[in-house]
């Protein structure tokens, strides 16, 4: 069987990354709180109102409104997004039959799983029956609790007519993981090793060893994809399943039965394209293998270990495609990659039940994002193991960040294509985001601003254009419809990486100095700048041609692009230093960083986090000022903290002083935010400490913190984004009068690409 999920894990089938004991799974389960969910409330229960609105009586209208219209749970309840996980552990992982207790650690695990990778509220339900009447009465009387319903570990026969019974008797997705989230997964490697032979799906010729739940599954869905039903042959343990065979078969197996004379599994491997093992360890030798046509696509996918292993397939033959259900292989075939993508769009239409056509939408999402360039943060995620599209690489990995914006509005919209979503979704672009948005609040607030950019076609210099993540942010950029990406680089160099990732080298636009018929322009006019600051003007020929921040800053001046973003070669205040000499601040505005805090349920600004070591009371208030009208730009209404260590004077030190300054000077200016100081950063976002001070002018929490010093700001950043919980963006410079944006040296391609958005909306805004 493959790996179900990350769980399936067991101690006795360590992988090469992840290697522990059974004391310290033990432990990990143990500690600090037994098991591995909790419930918390979604509403405040601070006070007596809020325990009348949740409880009594303050429940009676949304029960009234329930019973008038039974539709109405899902805008009343937790029922729209609450799955139940339920098995009686008659087949657990590949332990076997070891009771309703036993499974309830892994059902725990899908739980979990659920809500990391999907944002899907589950509780498990173990069910002490193997009865299947008691099972299917169970599970329908819990219907009006649950929006959906997973089925895990479930033997079989008894797993196909559970799942068929509650089909027809409930009106919301029953879904059995080890039959369809086997198959779906599969089913998307199978597309892309399809691709990657040039084979035709109508002409391969399939063989599958297994016949249990996920291999039938399997069967059904590659069918239903397109394979022909006598093209595939099912083999059991005691060989073929063919028309004329009697013996073994049950009303499942016997649908898949052929009319051929083969007889044995090396009898039908022998020409065969795809080979899907569901089985056990060892069904498939040497010379199984041997026998196959050429360019052969093997699953292997016995749990704990292969039918074959990858290495001794290896040896025989150089031309396979393979997949397993193991970790420590390429390709495993991971079901977490389906069941909560499937429910999350599921869900949101609330559909009526999972259908083929949901599930192929499903596998071919999960194809497709597996030949787009993968991000860092999947390297990040496998030890700095990079992945890219190809014969190790036919099956996304599970901490791809896209599989949310990829899958779940695929399926959403199948459902809907489908007649099966009694709730449409109307905006598919808006959905995509919002769903994006449920595990990374960040996509919230850049939706907006991609969107933005799609209206205005500006022109974005990368200056780094010989690194990859650079290059891969410039193609993400342009192939996005965000403007133009202009790439600094030797143009040898950097077209041949655009032709190593897929792209065309004639579609962008490649500056060198070397080769630009504006150097001589662009060093005459650097000179005149800086032949009074000690410059020759060999230095400033110097800086054009060696420095790519310079030449792009000058292209900058000169109206040659819009924007530019840097920084992965360059220590941060460098990259800045070096731009400072071509590009001058906005006429009568300090340059000051701006950095955003994003945790899932708030968005907070950080001012001065990049250029003000030490600001006085007017730079201050300044600084916050210019930054009230960039939170406001960015879609938000700012309400200003002033930060201290105090709170409104005590205690009072002079270290504050500068603070209580630039409140007063906001105070003179008559400013159009709302602003407060000094105060300490807990007092400015606790909504309970700031109910002390009855006369603070803020009607909320701060959402923009004016640190006292460039110290604290850089302290309090760095500080959050190591602890996580929240992501950190920025610093995103402001104030200067072309739009300029620097990353850190070791960011993703996703923060250039974020950056590189950033300094196309600003140049919007400077128009």
């Amino acid at each position: 069987m493959p790996s179900k999920s990350p769980e399936s894990k067991s101690a006795e089938s360590k992988s090469t990354e992840s290697r522990f004991t059974d004391r310290e799974a033990l432990r990990f389960h143990a500690f600090p709180t037994a098991g591995k969910i909790e419930i918390t409330p979604t509403k405040p229960m601070a006070t007596q109102r809020d325990l009348s609105l949740a409880y009594s009586p303050g429940v009676a209208a949304p029960v009234k409104a329930i019973a008038e219209n039974p539709d109405c749970i899902f805008d009343y309840t937790a029922r729209g997004n609450l799955v139940a996980v339920i098995s009686n552990g008659s087949a657990i992982l590949g332990l076997g039959n070891l009771g309703a207790a036993a499974s309830k650690p892994v059902m725990e695990g899908k739980a979990v799983l659920f809500k990391r990778f999907a944002d899907i509220d589950a509780i498990d339900i173990e069910l002490n029956s193997s009865d299947v009447d008691a099972i299917v009465s169970a599970v329908t009387l819990m219907e009006p609790t649950f929006g959906g319903i997973n089925l895990e570990d479930i033997g079989a026969p008894a797993c196909f007519i559970i799942e068929q019974r509650l089909r027809e008797a409930m009106d919301i997705p029953v879904f059995h993981d080890d039959q369809h989230g086997t198959a779906i997964i599969t089913g998307a490697g199978f597309i892309n090793a399809l691709f990657l032979t040039d084979r035709d799906i109508k002409d391969v010729r399939v063989v599958m060893n297994g016949a249990g739940a996920a291999s039938i599954a399997c069967a059904e869905l590659i069918k239903a994809m397109g394979v022909p039903h006598d093209h595939l042959i099912m083999c059991d343990s005691k060989g073929v399943i063919h028309t004329n065979r009697e013996d073994g078969l049950n009303q499942w197996k016997s649908a898949h039965a052929v009319e051929t004379p083969l007889r044995t599994l090396a009898e039908a491997m022998e020409g065969a394209d795809v080979f899907i093992g569901l089985s056990v360890e060892g069904a498939v030798n040497a010379e199984m293998v041997k026998s196959m046509a050429p360019k052969p696509i093997i699953f292997a996918m016995a749990n704990p270990n292969p039918e074959i292993s990858p290495e001794e397939v290896a040896t025989i033959r150089d031309d396979a495609i393979m997949a397993t259900g193991r970790s420590d292989y390429p390709n495993q075939v991971n079901n977490v990659l389906g069941f909560p993508y499937i429910f999350r769009g599921a869900l949101d239409v609330r559909a009526r039940t999972i259908n083929d056509e949901m599930k192929i939408a499903a596998a071919h999402a999960l194809a497709e994002l597996a030949r787009t360039d993968v991000p860092e943060e999947v390297a990040a995620a496998y030890s700095g193991r990079k992945h890219s599209f190809g014969p190790e690489y036919i099956i996304p990995a599970p901490f791809d960040p896209r599989l949310m914006e990829f899958v779940p509005p695929r399926v959403a919209q199948a459902a809907m294509d489908s007649g099966v979503a009694r709730k449409p979704i109307e905006d598919m672009a808006a959905y995509r985001r919002q769903v994006s948005n449920r595990l990374n609040p960040t996509i919230g607030l850049l939706g907006e601003m991609f969107d933005m950019l799609t209206d205005h076609n500006k022109r974005v210099i990368f200056a780094e254009g010989e690194e990859d993540r650079m290059v891969r942010a410039a193609m993400g950029f342009q192939s996005g419809g965000y403007g133009q990406a202009i790439l600094i680089g030797y143009e040898d160099v950097v077209a041949r990486k655009l032709r190593d990732m897929g792209a065309d080298p004639a579609d962008y636009d490649i500056r060198s100095a070397a080769t630009s018929s504006r150097n001589a322009d662009y060093t005459e006019w650097l000179y005149g700048r800086l032949q009074r600051k000690g410059y020759l003007k060999r230095d400033a020929q110097r800086l054009v041609n060696r420095d790519r921040n310079a030449f792009s800053a000058c292209m900058l001046a000169h109206g040659d692009a819009d924007a530019m973003v840097t920084g992965l070669t360059r220590n941060y205040y460098q990259a800045i230093e070096n731009i400072q000499l071509v590009i001058d601040p906005k006429a009568g505005v300090a340059p000051f960083g701006l950095t955003i805090v994003m945790s899932r349920d708030r968005t907070v600004f950080i001012a001065d986090t990049v250029m003000n070591e030490r600001p006085t009371g007017s730079e201050l208030a300044d600084i916050a000022q210019n930054a009230a009208a960039a939170v406001r730009h960015l879609g938000h209404e700012p309400r200003a903290a002033m930060l201290s260590f105090s709170n409104f004077g005590q205690p009072m030190r002079e270290k504050a002083d500068h603070v209580r300054e630039a409140v007063a000077i906001l105070e003179q200016r008559d400013v159009n935010f709302e602003f407060e100081g000094d105060m300490a950063p807990d007092t400015a976002l606790n909504p309970d400490l700031l109910k002390l001070y009855p006369f603070a002018r803020l009607s909320g929490p701060a959402n923009l913190l004016v640190m006292p010093a460039l110290h604290s700001a850089n302290i309090s950043t760095k500080l959050v984004g190591a602890l996580g919980g929240a992501r950190v963006i920025g610093p995103i410079l402001w104030g200067f009068d072309r739009s300029v944006q620097v990353v850190r040296m070791g960011s993703h391609t996703s923060d250039v690409l974020n950056m590189a958005a950033l300094a196309a909306v600003g140049s919007i805004t400077r128009d």
